[in-house]
């Protein structure tokens, strides 16, 4: 299974069996990382996850509609969203003509990528763009994806979130600067590294929704009986400094709309 911590797994799971130990009702875990170790820990306290990874595959839950265990929560990711992501960056950057899908084999099904890759080229094929999926499952994939992403022909980017990605997301938005790429995002802390525009969860909301299923857990309710949900509040952000060292342009509207806006100097 993927691991993003570098190292530092055996140290989450030690400390996840303190909690256990200490007699803990519940354990809410955010980063992969987290889940994995308190999966580790224990079988029966319950478990809300706050996850970026898609929690069926890495096999946290059985199902969203019945997690038929001791883990539910939230998942942040939403590749549903890609479609309305090239939408943005079209505004941004209209003359887009290859886009690129940029995912992380082991977070998402390459069934929910093929699907999102499907959604997306059947809205860029009205404005005349190609689009193809791109996998780095490793930091080395990572970067030997960044060091020839010129010799790939795209001109647009679309990076779909994941724990390895957020930690790199420096040297993916200074890369793409550097090759004039429009890259979106789905966290607004890519956009606050250099990154273009991010279009996604708001992350805040996310773990204060988490605190609703602590207090049904606490209420009674089992875990493996609440469905899993993605998040409810999304967020556009942009960054008006990338924009113009990339001689874009970004529209009064999408401006109006963010709700994070990295001023040019």
């Amino acid at each position: 299974e993927p691991r993003y911590a570098d190292g530092k797994n055996d140290l989450m799971a030690e400390q996840a069996a303190e909690l256990e130990q200490l007699g803990v009702e519940v354990i809410v875990a955010g980063p992969y990382a987290a889940l994995q170790a308190a999966r580790q820990s224990t079988t029966h306290v319950p478990i809300v996850m706050t996850t970026a990874v898609d929690p069926i595959l890495t096999g946290a839950v059985k199902s969203y509609a019945r997690p038929d265990g001791n883990v539910t929560g939230i998942t942040e990711m939403l590749p549903e969203l890609t479609p309305r992501r090239l939408e943005i960056l079209r505004q941004i950057a209209p003359e887009l003509r290859k886009v690129g899908i940029l995912w992380q084999p082991g977070t998402l099904s390459e069934k929910l990528v093929n699907n999102t890759v499907a959604e997306t080229q059947a809205i860029a094929t009205t404005f005349g763009i190609e689009v193809r999926a791109f996998g780095a499952k490793s930091l080395d994939d990572l970067e030997e994806f960044l060091k020839t992403i010129s010799q790939t022909g795209i001109d647009g980017l679309i990076v779909l979130v994941n724990p390895m990605f957020l930690l790199y997301r420096q040297r993916i938005a200074e890369r793409t600067a550097k090759y004039r790429i429009a890259a979106i995002f789905e966290w607004s802390p890519f956009v606050q590294s250099g990154g273009l525009v991010s279009y996604g969860a708001n992350v805040p909301d996310v773990y204060r929704r988490a605190a609703g299923y602590v207090d049904k857990i606490l209420k009674g309710s089992k875990p493996g009986d609440l469905p899993v949900t993605g998040p409810v509040k999304i967020d556009l952000a942009v960054n008006l400094k990338t924009a113009a060292a990339l001689g874009l342009t970004v529209p009064r509207a999408l401006i109006e709309q963010a709700s994070l806006i990295v001023k040019a100097d």
